[in-house]
């Protein structure tokens, strides 16, 4: 026992205490503010003074921490609350908020519970927003009610050191009545532009067919000018052809009727068809005349060459 006083005397000695004491008060006179928050100092009950991020000093057992706030972005979800349309349809609304501590000392000793306040006061500013507008409004417009909302809260919330960034609405539920209504309206719509759809298809698939047979109808058309413009051409063609053969086959024959033998030739042809015309009669006819002289032949051969030259001599 005497062993343990004796030890216990020496460690705990004056300077000892001394030491230690000087360790305690420098480590209550030192503190460390992490990024992105406020330390609101009070002395004796008062406050003193906001320290921000890194090292800070106190007076020991004087000064102290009244209050620490975060000053990075806060997101705080908004109870499902009910509202009251201008058109009077109950809804059921809810939503996110996004805001931040801009002013530390405002939001301590501004208000109690600056978290609690803004959404109140954001639930409060939803339902007034909400009363301006129409049921369908509130569907269709819901960045334009986001945006008043925020405008609306960052009015009221000045003094609070707060600011409101933007509000997000999650859900808006109308009553079981009005979303069967709804459903029977967007079944509506979608029938309607189903059958306005299908007529229009049917429309133009007239359309189409009408100008498939109208052109069908000019290019027969077209096919048959040109079918006979084509036979003109090659009647006209074959005409002159005829023509020119038969023309030449006279100037040939005239040619050669103006030459001594061809008017032998001639008069041999003429002879010869004159025979051959007494034949045919002689097979028609059952009564056969015959020349009164043997030289009946020659007389018609002759006439004829008496014919020819005379012809000739005109020419």
């Amino acid at each position: 026992m005497d062993m343990i006083e004796l030890l216990f005397d020496n460690i705990f000695t004056v300077p000892v205490a001394l030491l230690i004491f000087a360790i305690i008060l420098l480590k209550s006179s030192i503190i460390f503010v992490p990024q992105n928050r406020a330390y609101l100092i009070e002395r004796f009950g008062k406050y003193r003074s906001t320290k921000e991020a890194g090292l800070n000093f106190l007076i020991p057992f004087i000064d102290r921490v009244g209050a620490d706030r975060s000053l990075k972005e806060q997101a705080v979800d908004v109870p499902k609350q009910g509202a009251i349309t201008k058109d009077n349809i109950s809804l059921h609304v809810d939503g996110v908020l996004y805001f931040r501590v801009l002013d530390p000392y405002k939001a301590t000793y501004g208000v109690d519970d600056y978290v609690f306040a803004v959404t109140q006061l954001s639930q409060t500013t939803m339902r007034s927003e909400l009363g301006k507008m129409e049921l369908d409004k509130t569907f269709e417009e819901r960045d334009a009610l986001n945006t008043n909302i925020v405008s609306a809260i960052n009015e009221a919330s000045g003094p609070w050191g707060i600011q409101v960034l933007r509000y997000e609405i999650k859900d808006i539920i109308p009553p079981q009545s009005v979303m069967e209504a709804m459903e029977a309206q967007m079944k509506a719509e979608r029938v309607k532009r189903a059958q306005i759809l299908e007529s229009e298809g049917d429309r133009q698939a007239a359309i189409n067919r009408a100008e498939g047979a109208k052109q069908s109808v000019v290019l027969s058309a077209e096919a048959d000018k040109a079918e006979q413009v084509l036979r003109a051409e090659g009647e006209a063609k074959a005409i002159i052809a005829v023509a020119e053969a038969r023309a030449e086959a006279i100037r040939t024959v005239g040619e050669a009727a103006n030459t001594e033998s061809g008017q032998k030739a001639i008069q041999l042809d003429l002879a010869t068809r004159a025979i051959e015309a007494k034949q045919a009669i002689a097979k028609e006819s059952s009564m056969i005349i015959l020349p009164d002289s043997a030289t009946e032949a020659s007389s018609l051969v002759a006439q004829a060459t008496s014919i020819i030259s005379q012809l000739n001599k005109r020419a």
